[in-house]
């Protein structure tokens, strides 16, 4: 019975691999993220061991949360004023002028600036991916195209993750960055080659009206978000689940070092165990979904990935903490598939940059206030304590996220919307 439900699965990832409707965003995805992986571990490595203090670490990823704050709101209007297309590219191009400045570097604040102007740039590009999938999948492909993206995006975190230790180590992270530069710039030649149509908010230059229709559009934005059942609660679980995971992904290298007693290169073998996770994840719906639209398909792997949060900050062993991590990894990328392709199919087409920006805004928020607590935490009492309590406050969002969007309610919601 698995195999041919594995084969059916195996068959949806290339057909729409194979669609040269979707083709072209999906490698440059695929570029991207292997790209990504190197910069992450590079800047991550590169921070610790300038200042080696949890605090340094929690400083640069709330440089990546404070842009996502300021331009969440006006991103979402641009995205769904403005084509699609122009700002994908353009949003890789900048990425590209950024990354390419750390071939010379200027010290850890320059390392802010740069994760501060890519966090920024993803800003724009990360949701108007999600605003544009649905144009160019059918609904039946819509679950196997943001599987494949996520599967394959995470084969090549797994490459990355697996030679950025020995990058690092032969000669240094300026490689890592130009690999990141130059991934960008295939992104979006690869972009300037898809064929996006117009979307049903979309103005003639996205300038009429003036600014006053901005800030109007951005009120619309929010007080659909507020009508709509689905995405009101989900906008509440989100916000709690941010809350627990932020301050613990942050601080990852600290546990891998000061718990797991790794070098600063052994970080990137846990990203590898995340990735393998995150690799197979999306199978999972894919083969044994028979509706995707199911709290339980949103909300269990928040439980299962609180329970493996505690139990790695009591374990020591390494492999113990991989197979955790690849759980964990496991856990999140079946989460997500569903929750995109969830949204996508119930969110209209005029306000899905705007509701797809909203839900970064909250995530990253609820983030920032994390990251201020788990610096306390780590530097006062230790990293194991952050850990226990983060997992815990993740498994009760999860069951919170079960008991407000049930499975029947959930479906109802979608067909409502």
């Amino acid at each position: 019975m698995l195999a041919p439900r594995l084969t059916a699965a195996a068959t949806s990832y290339g057909e729409v691999i194979r669609s040269p409707r979707y083709f072209p965003l999906w490698l440059g995805q695929l570029v991207s993220n292997f790209g990504d992986t190197l910069h992450y571990i590079a800047l991550v490595v590169l921070v610790f061991q300038l200042s080696g203090q949890g605090l340094a670490v929690a400083g640069l990823v709330v440089a990546e949360v404070i842009p996502v704050l300021l331009l969440g709101p006006i991103a979402g209007v641009i995205i769904d004023r403005f084509s699609r297309k122009a700002v994908l590219i353009g949003a890789d191009l900048f990425r590209a002028a950024l990354v390419l400045s750390l071939l010379w570097p200027q010290g850890v604040w320059h390392a802010y600036v740069v994760a501060a102007g890519l966090a920024a740039g993803g800003t724009f590009f990360g949701p108007t991916v999600n605003a544009v999938i649905p144009v160019l999948t059918t609904p039946e492909q819509r679950l196997a195209a943001n599987s494949v993206s996520w599967s394959t995006g995470r084969l090549v975190q797994i490459l990355a993750a697996s030679i950025a230790g020995g990058i690092i180590a032969l000669v240094g992270v300026s490689a890592a960055f130009a690999v990141n530069a130059a991934s960008f710039l295939v992104s979006a030649g690869l972009i300037a080659a898809l064929a996006i149509p117009p979307h049903a908010g979309q103005l003639g230059g996205g300038t009429k009206g003036g600014l006053g229709a901005y800030f109007a559009d951005a009120r619309a934005g929010l007080e659909y978000a507020r009508r709509d059942p689905l995405l009101s609660r989900l906008l509440i679980v989100q916000s709690l689940a941010s809350f627990a995971v932020g301050g613990t992904g942050a601080m990852l290298v600290v546990l891998s070092e000061r718990h797991l007693h790794q070098p600063p290169e052994g970080f990137a073998w846990l990203i590898g165990a995340i990735g393998v996770g995150a690799l197979v994840g999306p199978l999972i719906p894919n083969t044994f979904a028979g509706d995707y639209r199911n709290a339980r398909w949103l909300f269990v792997p928040y439980v299962i990935r609180g329970i493996g949060d505690v139990l790695i900050a009591v374990f020591t062993p390494l492999p113990i903490a991989l197979l955790i991590l690849f759980v964990y990894g496991l856990n999140t990328s079946t989460g997500m598939v569903v929750f995109n392709s969830t949204i996508q199919g119930a969110i209209p087409d005029a306000v899905r940059g705007r509701a797809f920006t909203l839900l970064d805004v909250s995530w990253s928020a609820m983030r920032l206030v994390s990251l201020g607590l788990a610096a306390l935490i780590v530097d006062r009492v230790g990293i194991e304590p952050l850990y226990w309590l983060g997992g815990s406050l993740l498994a009760v969002a999860g069951v919170l996220g079960l008991a407000l969007l049930g499975g029947e309610r959930l479906r109802a919601v979608e067909r409502a919307s």
